[in-house]
């Protein structure tokens, strides 16, 4: 059954290229289409030109020290009044199926007593229980990287053609501590199967076993080893990496992106960031908003990250959402939730993006809870749609906005 415009508009994402600078007061122009019965927005008409290449500016000299909050905080709320203006509320109430699975977790103010074996089984179980195995692979290779005497084990997923392709680096989510590349299984083979590209996922260390760098020194070293891992088995590939990375996994894909991005530039073709977390001092409203009953409650969160920073690191030197950000940081698409307590620190790092004219496409679900893609089978449409959106932004269809077939007349094209 199709939506009305108004009703699409409340209930799915949108999704926006912006090239230029960040000005509040004219940040975008846009204009609806549709894409079958879904409702969508995109950038008004531009030149060709504009549409194909990111407009040309001198890279930033990268400072040492942080960006302060209140800067971040302005170019934030601008973009999120924006985005209400534009598109309706950050935050709608979720579907039935997801709606049901909500009401059935506590909304207790009591704290949580939390632990490190039922973390991981909880969330290999709700994993399982509502994420549908997909289609075999031609293969998937288990192997490990050598580091210093010590093995980084890593997984290669491979499509069915033997032909060269291009290569996505996966490091899985789990706030540091509870997710696997065997609970992230699912995710990696249909990232494989969306993109019909190489997807080498990296089993990293975790806390509380393996606290502050362990982890994100792992993914870094498997990332710039990569492709000597896919020669080592023979593997064909084309030398165009595109970095991906789910909630904890997206703050190290942030983190690695913004070390080497003056380092190694170019060596990351393309970024990825998946409900990412940005910000370790927790300081957003959006944490407060959705912090109980939403899959993922603020209390964890926090326990997360003090079995993860165990020296007393400062936690806001080291979050992605403060560092530097060049001008040539690698295009990058984002995905963030409605529903979930790092909304607003996704939405903060898309506006620091665009301040410094990086090429950035965000979609935002209003609907949607932290990690929906574990319980893919009860969001199904807003699951595909981030894995045709990836799909569609590793082949390039992203450098122009997204169009309406030819067959297909835009109703909204003249209201």
């Amino acid at each position: 059954m199709s939506l009305s415009p108004a009703a699409a508009r409340k209930r799915t994402p949108a999704i926006s290229t912006f090239q230029g600078g960040f000005e509040p007061a004219t940040l975008f122009d846009f204009k609806e289409l549709t894409m079958n019965t879904k409702f969508r927005a995109a950038l008004s008409p531009l030149s060709a030109a504009t549409l194909t290449l990111c407009l040309a500016v001198s890279p930033i000299a990268v400072k040492a020290q942080t960006v302060p909050k209140h800067t971040i905080e302005n170019l934030q709320q601008a973009y999120q009044q924006q985005w209400v203006k534009e598109f309706g509320p950050l935050a709608t109430e979720p579907q039935a199926p997801l709606a049901k699975l909500l009401s059935t977790l506590p909304h207790s103010d009591r704290d949580a007593d939390y632990d490190t074996l039922s973390s991981r089984e909880g969330l290999a179980s709700i994993t399982t229980a509502n994420v549908t195995r997909p289609a075999p692979l031609a293969a998937i290779i288990s192997t490990d990287v050598q580091l210093n005497g010590r093995r980084i084990p890593v997984r290669i997923y491979c499509p069915e053609s033997h032909a060269a392709r291009n290569v996505l680096f996966f490091i899985h989510g789990g706030g540091h501590l509870s997710g696997s590349v065997t609970v992230y299984d699912p995710i990696a083979r249909r990232l494989a199967l969306a993109t019909g590209d190489t997807v080498v996922a990296v089993d990293y260390r975790r806390a509380p076993e393996a606290p502050y760098p362990a982890g994100l020194h792992d993914a870094r070293a498997a990332l710039l080893k990569v492709y000597q891992i896919l020669n080592q088995h023979q593997i064909a590939f084309q030398p165009h990496l595109t970095l991906v990375g789910d909630s904890g996994g997206g703050a190290f894909s942030a983190t690695i992106a913004q070390d080497l991005q003056t380092t190694k530039p170019g060596f990351i073709s393309k970024l990825v960031l998946i409900y990412p977390s940005l910000d370790y001092t927790m300081s957003w409203p959006s944490l407060m908003e959705n912090g109980k009953g939403k899959l993922l409650d603020k209390n964890k969160i926090a326990w997360y990250f003090d079995q993860y920073f165990q020296h007393n690191e400062d936690r806001r030197a080291v979050s992605p959402l403060y560092r530097p950000i060049a001008a040539d940081f690698p295009p990058t698409l984002l995905f963030s939730g409605g529903l979930d307590p790092l909304r607003d620190e996704d939405f903060a790092f898309v506006a620091r993006l665009k301040q410094q004219h990086a090429r950035v496409n965000h979609v935002h679900f209003p609907d949607i809870v932290h990690a929906f893609l574990m319980i893919e089978n009860l969001v199904p449409d807003q699951a595909n749609q981030v894995y045709h959106d990836i799909a569609d932004f590793v082949a390039d269809a992203p450098q122009t906005p997204l169009k309406t077939p030819a067959h297909d007349p835009d109703p909204l094209a003249n209201p």
